[in-house]
This record gives C-alpha cells, sequence and structure tokens, in this order.
C-alpha cells in the first residue's frame, strides 16, 4: 500500500509519498551520481536490459534489497512515485519483467522532464512488461502500478494494467492511492488497449471506455481501502494555505474520528500513516517523501529514511552534494543495525507499545525539530546566490543532529519505561514476531 499526491501552485510544485511495505523492510536512503556508462546493459531486481550512455543524479528512498526505487527525484528537478494497483490482467508470474521501481528509478536516470519520464516508462513497459514480484518475504505478490510523475512545470497520473496504460495530464492537485482512478478521461492510452478489454469483455461494445472500470480488480481495490486515503490525501491538499508543512501533515494522517484517539493496535489500511497489525493489514508506512519544486530555484528532497511518519522528522537534500554518497554512510540491512532506518525503528517500535503517551513524550521535540529544519532551508535559499556546499553542509549537519536526537530519546529513561497499553493479543504476537525476526 502507499498514497502519492501532488500539488500545483502558480509559483511552486509539492510532491509527497508514503510507501507501504513490510515491516521489516527497511528503507534506505541513496544518493546516486550521474554517470557515462560503458556498459551495454544494466542489471534492475530480475532482469538486464539495455543501458543509456548518460545517466543523471538522483536521490531515491528504497528497500534496502531493491535495486528500484520507491520514490525519488533526479538533478532535473523530475519526481515519480509509484502505487501497487490490482487489475485484471494476469501475471505469468515468471520474474521476466521489470517492477514498478524498476521502472521508477530507470525514468529518474534517464529523464529532463516529467514529459520524458513518462515516454520512458511507456516505452520500457512496451518492450519488457512488469511481470514481477514486488514483495519481499511475500514472493507471492505481484502487482501493476500507477504513477504519479511531476516536474516544476506540471505533473502527469499514468496508470497500467499488464502491458496497457492510461495517463493525463495534471492541472491542479491529484492523489494517487492502491487503485486506478483514470476513467474516460485520460489523455493519452496505449495502442490496443480498448480492443484486448473489448475481447476480454472487460466493456460492453455500447459503452463509453473507462480505463477504471475495465481494468480494476474490486476486491483487491476495496480491500486496500485506496478511496478513503485518497480522499483524505485530497482533501489535505485542498487546504488554504498548503504548504511543505502543511504536507507532512497529509503524510501524518490516520483516518481516526474526531475527538477519537488512535490506537496503532487498531490500525487499518485506510491509513495514509499506516501501521501494520498482521495478516489483513501488513503494510507499515516504512520511508517518506516530500518535493519541493520552486521554480527557478534547486529543488529540495525532504526524506523521513524511516517508518511512520508521524513519529518521524523529514530532511531536506539537495543536488550536487556528497552527504549520502559517502561510503561510510551505513545503510540499512535485515536486521536491526546502526543504520538510521533501524536506530529510529527501534524507537518507534517502543512508542506504539503506548502511543498516545509516547508521541506526547516527543512531540514537542519532534516539532521544534522539524521547524528548525524548515527554517534552516528558507536560509539557505535567502541568500541572492545559491551556494551547493552550503546547502550540502547543511544537509549533513542536520543528519547528524538527527541521528542525535534518535540516539538521546533511546537512552531516556522515560521512554525506556513506557507501560504495555493498547495492543491487542494477536496484534502484540503480531509485533513479537517482527521484532524477533529483526532481532530487536
Amino acid at each position: 500500500m502507499c498514497d502519492t499526491f501532488v500539488k500545483i501552485q502558480p509559483t511552486r510544485v509539492i510532491f509527497g509519498k508514503n510507501s507501504d511495505r513490510e515491516p521489516n523492510e527497511a528503507q534506505a536512503i541513496v544518493r546516486i551520481p550521474a554517470m557515462r556508462h560503458q556498459e551495454k546493459t544494466v542489471r534492475c531486481t530480475f532482469i538486464e536490459i539495455p543501458q543509456v550512455d548518460q545517466t543523471y543524479e538522483v536521490l531515491l528512498s528504497k528497500p534496502f534489497q531493491m535495486w528500484g526505487a520507491e520514490m525519488g527525484a533526479n538533478e532535473h528537478g523530475v519526481v515519480i512515485g509509484n502505487e501497487a494497483v490490482f487489475t485484471k490482467v494476469p501475471f505469468r508470474k515468471k520474474n521476466d519483467g521489470l517492477t514498478g521501481m524498476d521502472l521508477l528509478r530507470l525514468a529518474l536516470e534517464r529523464s529532463r522532464t516529467a514529459q520524458e519520464a513518462l515516454d520512458w516508462i511507456t516505452s520500457l513497459l512496451a518492450q519488457h512488461g512488469q511481470d514481477a514480484c514486488g514483495g519481499y518475504k511475500n514472493r507471492r505478490f505481484f502487482y501493476h502500478n500507477s504513477f504519479l510523475i511531476a516536474d516544476a512545470e506540471g505533473a502527469y497520473v499514468l496508470e497500467t494494467a499488464g502491458q496497457f496504460w492510461a495517463a493525463k495530464k495534471i492541472e491542479t492537485q491529484y492523489s494517487i492511492s492502491n487503485g486506478l482512478t483514470i476513467s474516460d478521461d485520460f489523455d493519452l492510452l496505449s495502442e490496443g488497449t480498448v480492443d484486448y478489454a473489448r475481447q476480454k469483455g472487460l466493456f460492453k461494445r455500447d459503452e463509453v471506455f473507462h480505463f477504471d472500470r475495465a481494468f480494476s480488480d474490486w476486491f483487491m481495490t476495496y480491500m486496500s481501502n485506496c478511496k478513503i486515503r485518497r480522499i483524505n490525501t485530497g482533501e489535505g491538499m485542498s487546504k488554504e494555505d498548503f504548504d511543505l508543512r502543511a504536507a507532512m501533515e497529509n503524510l501524518c494522517q490516520h483516518d481516526e474520528k474526531p475527538g477519537e484517539t488512535f490506537n496503532p493496535g487498531r490500525g487499518s489500511t485506510s491509513c495514509v500513516c499506516m501501521h501494520a497489525t498482521g495478516p489483513a493489514n501488513p503494510s507499515q508506512t516504512t520511508g517518506s517523501m516530500i518535493v519541493d519544486l520552486k521554480k527557478g530555484k534547486a529543488p529540495v528532497v525532504w526524506f523521513t529514511g524511516t517508518s511512520m511518519p508521524c513519529l518521524s522528522v523529514w530532511m531536506p537534500f539537495f543536488f550536487g552534494g556528497k552527504t549520502l554518497g559517502d561510503p561510510n554512510w551505513n545503510l540499512p540491512g535485515a536486521q536491526a543495525d546502526d543504520s538510521l532506518w533501524w536506530t529510529a525503528e527501534r524507537l518507534h517500535r517502543k512508542i506504539v507499545l503506548n502511543y498516545p503517551q509516547g508521541k506526547s513524550y516527543i512531540s514537542e521535540d519532534r516539532k521544534n525539530l522539524q521547524a528548525e529544519f524548515l527554517a534552516e532551508v528558507e536560509v539557505l535559499f535567502a541568500h541572492h546566490k545559491w551556494d551547493a556546499a552550503a546547502a550540502d553542509e547543511l544537509s549533513t549537519t542536520l543528519l547528524h543532529q538527527r541521528f542525535a536526537w534518535l540516539h538521546d530519546l533511546l537512552e531516556h529513561e522515560t521512554i525506556l519505561d513506557l507501560p504495555l497499553k493498547m495492543r491487542t493479543p494477536w496484534v502484540a504476537l503480531y509485533q513479537y514476531a517482527n521484532n524477533r525476526s529483526a532481532k530487536i
């Protein structure tokens, strides 16, 4: 499960995504520099495909074991997020295609504009297909993909069903979740889509063709609660003065009723900030990203680098620097280690044992730290001349500050002594099994 949104304003585009994956599937934030390639092919998750001569610098948030990425941006200000969607087009389950995450990274590495990224994804889809497992431990989890693709000038939504796809240009705002949303209002449609749908009896000859009606698998789409999440992120973007703070809040929603205190032990797939509770709700938000694309300004990519945005702080990263590219940058693995992701995860899993008390303990510091990070970036842009070295130094400083805050919290007796509260037995057993597997 995932949620992605884009808000197009007169002078800026704000893009956000939560990546929902298996709870122990640590997510790494990485910088991959621009490169010229002599090799003829590139190895993606399952297959090799032809390499291009030049790839661009990218900042990515990716499951630690994957080649592809859940979300990211490139040096030209192109940004993409993808979603799992469930369709009536069957899989062969041969793992001889590209994952949605592969398509996303390939497009970012090769595109100067959102339009080029759209063209790359659709051409790669036609050449290689997407018969590829998207799960981690769950090797039976196959799905098709939808994408939001943006740059400082605008955005597109692209939705797929097997080799078929529909796309449209976004005028003001849009959000996608885990269901198809393009109806008969597409601007572009892959060749043969209507003929295939007609041959398979997916719509009647006398009806107007609707991409979503023809291809959606109703059961998985319904079970994902994607409509609720999409409504909530859309309403969040509709608020006046939607800015970076509001974008962050948009990704922290839990779908609780007015006056209700959120309980992670009873969380569901209707939560934008998702907390896994068991087989019926196996996904957790494992990484979050917001990208600020101001016209005429350098793009700012804000990553949490951690799970559960409701307990996290976004950190700014810039292109042309070394932060995240240092060989000493500790990327997460399959089990608890000293990486940013697992350091925060030890704290987060302690807090959810008693969420109201634990969250209230860190909330003021978390709020102040985020405000400080936002203010530091505002100061950076207040200078008349852009200083890439100063921007990179700021990223490194704030990253170290975030680490220090996490370590202080993990050593504090108030967090260590949180009493167990608000967990049902089956959720407790599920969390215990995840913790044991991760050696937490």
